[in-house]
């Protein structure tokens, strides 16, 4: 059983001690699975690249990255089962592939290939992620890493260490907001469709998820 870790500092230190913690747990043949949770905008994407980035600049293919956006559904099963409005709500992703590809993480035995979200074109590429036999650590990113229901559960036991990111809810709503303005959307429409959507998950996140190992906050 892999050692627990205590994070003693607030956010801004985060990187460096997450960063240092993953460097002393490698050992062996086994890897290390780090789950970074949090609702959308909370800058939990963020924080997994830089991580990954950081470790790779130990030594090439240490680290590796799984973000769960990859396992969105296409949007023409979304428009098909009326959930196109609702996409990145939990039942608009594969949570069952997603899971099937956690399970494969510890094994070492061949490369594991995966889908990736292209932001530009909304839609997840099949076979766009590659983790190679040689990485050590691997960080999984998502937003419902940790939420109190199955399948998300039953993944946890995969987790050697899990982060969950919990911005105040108001620092939430204005990202999210602004996120639509940058798109180019009006105010009243940016507010009309961070609302109907992105809020709403936001709050599920933050209200049915388990605080994970390392709570951070304070961004």
């Amino acid at each position: 059983m892999q050692s627990r870790f205590s994070l003693t500092t607030g956010y801004s230190d985060a990187l460096e001690q997450l960063c240092s913690h993953l460097l002393s747990q490698r050992s062996g043949n086994r890897r290390y699975i780090l789950a970074v949770a949090g609702p959308p905008a909370s800058g939990k994407s963020t924080l997994a690249e830089q991580l990954v980035a950081k470790l790779n600049a130990t030594r090439t293919d240490c680290a590796a990255l799984l973000p769960m956006d990859g396992f969105h559904l296409d949007n023409r099963i979304l428009a098909a089962r009326g959930l196109l409005s609702r996409k990145g709500a939990p039942e608009t992703f594969d949570a069952v592939g997603f899971g099937v590809t956690v399970q494969r993480l510890h094994d070492r035995s061949s490369e594991i290939i995966h889908p990736v979200f292209d932001r530009t074109r909304d839609l997840a590429v099949a076979g766009a992620g590659v983790i190679t036999p040689e990485v050590d650590v691997i960080v999984v990113e998502g937003n419902y890493l940790l939420l109190k229901q199955e399948p998300w559960v039953s993944m946890r036991t995969h987790y050697d260490l899990t982060v969950f990111l919990s911005p105040p809810m108001e620092v939430l709503e204005q990202r999210l907001i602004e996120r639509w303005l940058i798109h180019g959307l009006e105010e009243a429409a940016a507010q009309a469709r961070a609302q109907g959507n992105d809020i709403p998950n936001a709050r599920l996140v933050l209200e049915h998820s388990d605080a994970g190992d390392i709570r951070l906050s304070d961004r």
